[in-house]
């Protein structure tokens, strides 16, 4: 696997001991798979299939898929679209095995999980289900996310893939394309002009708070990692809707973020911290216990607050994220 991509998913796993924290529930449970058929869909089950991904690979079955499989991410923002996958892989089961946020709005007990953890994903269920088309995010192109190099030739002959690409993508852009692939599965698109006009609504409000200087962080046990801008799609959509967000001078290589050991945790000044809120990450409360962080102006004005780092790629999704910023963002001022 590439350099790039193990310095992304260095950064995505944060914490040690993730996988053995994140237990996948027992396979064979019995459990029937829920049709992946939209709610209300129109698409004729005669009618054939086509899709432009964004490897440019150009997608054609005879009928439009109906067992679809789907990385975690890709999974939530098809699911708000009205497409209910039969299975997801990657992170959606907590160790109590309540739902991890990263699943939205999934509901976990009518799939079947094929991993929850990197590098993790069962190659013979994933057969037994008989798949007609697995769904997956990349940020790079070519890779899908999650899927398994040691595994991927064979995932990829079972059924066919579609790639949806993230990086130096607008999160709208993003949210367009899961869209045009939900539509092209026959999903209804029921709630989704209300969610879209709640998502504009939001982003318009962002543009109250351009002199508030924001770093966008997540922290881990030893380090903290410092985002750069361009290559997260809802950062974009921040800054392209007036925030002024951060930008890292030099990044580690893959170009995802700059790492800083706590110790130089005050290299740039803001005025708001926005903090990782995935299960991997450092929660605030263990990140105030490092001395340089704590004394942090905006640490120290109370003004840090929850940044969903992958909220799904749907209306949905960027509503309830950014409604949530705004709020937040709303009590904050502009520091000395």
């Amino acid at each position: 696997m590439s350099g790039p991509v193990l310095t992304r998913r260095g950064f995505l796993s944060a914490t040690a001991g993730l996988a053995a924290a994140l237990t996948l529930a027992a396979c064979g449970s019995g459990t029937e798979p829920a049709s992946s058929a939209p709610a209300g869909s129109s698409a004729p089950a005669a009618q054939s299939w086509t899709f432009t991904d964004d490897r440019d690979k150009k997608l054609a079955q005879p009928k439009v898929p109906a067992r679809i499989v789907a990385q975690v991410g890709a999974a939530a923002a098809l699911w708000d679209f009205g497409v209910r996958p039969i299975a997801v892989f990657g992170p959606h089961k907590l160790k109590d095995g309540s739902k991890d946020p990263q699943v939205g709005n999934v509901d976990i007990t009518k799939v079947e999980g094929l991993g929850n953890v990197w590098d993790e994903f069962n190659v013979e269920k994933y057969i037994s289900l008989q798949p007609d088309l697995l769904v997956s995010s990349m940020y790079i192109k070519g890779t899908l996310w999650y899927v398994p190099e040691k595994s991927k030739d064979t995932i990829e002959q079972i059924a066919p893939t579609a790639g949806i690409m993230l990086t130096g993508r607008s999160a709208t852009q993003v949210i367009g394309k899961y869209e045009e692939l939900a539509k092209s599965l026959g999903a209804d698109m029921q709630g989704v002009p209300e969610a879209k006009a709640r998502m504009e609504a939001a982003t318009k409000e962002l543009a109250q708070f351009k002199d508030l200087k924001v770093l966008m962080m997540s922290g881990g046990a030893d380090q903290m990692w410092v985002v750069n801008p361009p290559e997260y799609p809802d950062i974009v959509h921040l800054m392209d809707a007036g925030l002024d967000v951060v930008t890292p001078s030099k990044v580690d290589e893959g170009g995802f973020f700059q790492t800083l050991s706590w110790e130089n945790a005050d290299t740039y000044d803001a005025d708001v911290i926005l903090y990782d809120t995935r299960t991997q990450a450092l929660k605030p409360e263990e990140m105030l216990k490092k001395p340089t962080f704590a004394k942090l102006p905006a640490v120290k004005a109370g003004q840090l607050y929850p940044w969903n780092a992958e909220a799904p790629y749907s209306y949905q999704g960027y509503a309830d994220f950014l409604e949530a910023l705004v709020a937040n963002m709303k009590q904050a001022k502009k520091l000395p």
